[in-house]
């Protein structure tokens, strides 16, 4: 059965050619199409889409976080994928912080929006490649085995660094193991000792994570 998704974005061209290029995958159907917030729960009540692709931006002082917030308090089962041009840090949390599963740059390729619209669906983040390597360029740089985290002392092994770099550019685990001469168990317990040490379940709580402690710097060059 197709994935249900509706594209917000209140430049027409926008959504055609996002529409134009998701009809080729035979698991996703566009049921729905806005560039209006006031429509926009009308149209999800009509359509019932699985997933919104939504731009932050949408003219006329209309917010796609507060649209986020708002459908997700509504609808808590839709998942949101931001589609944005921007790489703002205080706009990549707040869409986070609203509740988004996805978030992916216009500038990037449309292989990883329609894997983001499949990892949502079943409940897992997906970050831009660009982002989550700055997040674990930041980490790298800003987790030395001496930072002190509230009373616990967080040290990040070489290893987990490289697993975490090779994540964030959207290698499975299966493929990190090839690049790394390793097991995929090794991998998988690799990056669960690195989450459970930062106390994080998935990459977009990493993203906070570093955003909140200063790590992330994603406007900087």
């Amino acid at each position: 059965m197709a994935i249900r998704v509706v594209l917000v974005d209140d430049h027409v061209v926008v959504r055609e050619g996002l529409r134009a290029l998701l009809a080729g995958e035979k698991d996703i159907e566009v049921v729905g199409e806005t560039g209006s917030v006031a429509e926009l729960l009308d149209l999800v009540e009509e359509a019932r889409p699985e997933v919104l692709v939504m731009d932050l931006q949408l003219g006329n002082g209309q917010n796609g976080v507060e649209a986020t917030r708002t459908l997700l308090q509504r609808w808590p089962d839709l998942k949101v994928v931001i589609l944005s041009m921007y790489d703002d840090r205080e706009l990549v949390f707040r869409a986070l912080e609203a509740g988004a599963m996805g978030y992916v740059l216009k500038r990037a390729g449309v292989e990883d929006l329609i894997r983001a619209i499949r990892l949502v669906v079943r409940g897992e983040a997906f970050l831009d490649p660009q982002i989550a390597r700055r997040v674990i360029d930041g980490l790298q740089q800003g987790l030395p085995a001496n930072r002190v985290d509230g009373d616990e002392r967080v040290e990040l092994t070489d290893r987990e660094i490289e697993v975490l770099r090779l994540a964030a550019e959207g290698l499975t685990n299966a493929e990190i193991a090839r690049r790394l001469f390793i097991s995929v168990k090794t991998v998988q317990a690799h990056r669960a000792s690195l989450m459970q040490k930062l106390g994080l379940h998935d990459r977009v709580d990493l993203v906070k994570y570093a955003i909140k402690k200063g790590i992330l710097k994603l406007d900087a060059d």
